[in-house]
């Protein structure tokens, strides 16, 4: 699975405030559906992980820059790519469009893999995580 994943989200009143423009802190929620869909479609279960290794990845940083307010029922498209893997964390680049391609949101997030009763950074299995999915070189971000 190379390039950037995308998955569709839709905007129900949930999601928003009292004038139906989307409440911030839904974005977060939309991002981590997009990473977490991302890793299935790579093949990675996390509740598996967890029972069979103790490791989970947490996030450990997260860059938002909003661009323009989604509104109630509109259709989005989250899309995540990976820009770089350490030893023990991942960066993610991803973005919140419109279905019409509209920007949005662009995010940065970088999660740990951590040590699950400890909470400590551990290095990523190799064969959990390959660098083939990384779509740009090291250090560009």
């Amino acid at each position: 699975m190379n390039g950037a994943f995308s998955w569709p989200v839709r905007i129900y009143w949930e999601d928003t405030d009292a004038g139906g423009v989307v409440y911030h802190a839904s974005y977060v929620r939309f991002l981590e559906r997009g990473r977490t869909e991302f890793l299935r479609a790579a093949g990675m279960d996390q509740i598996r992980l967890s029972q069979d290794t103790g490791l989970a990845f947490v996030v450990r940083e997260m860059t938002l820059d909003f661009l323009r307010p989604a509104r109630l029922d509109d259709e989005l498209l989250v899309t995540v790519a990976v820009k770089q893997r350490r030893s023990a964390s991942i960066l993610f680049a991803q973005e919140i469009h419109r279905i019409d391609g509209t920007p949005l949101l662009r995010a940065t997030v970088r999660v740990a893999c951590v040590e699950l009763a400890s909470m400590r950074p551990v290095a990523i299995p190799p064969d959990l995580f390959p660098h083939s999915l990384v779509v740009a070189p090291a250090g560009e971000t």
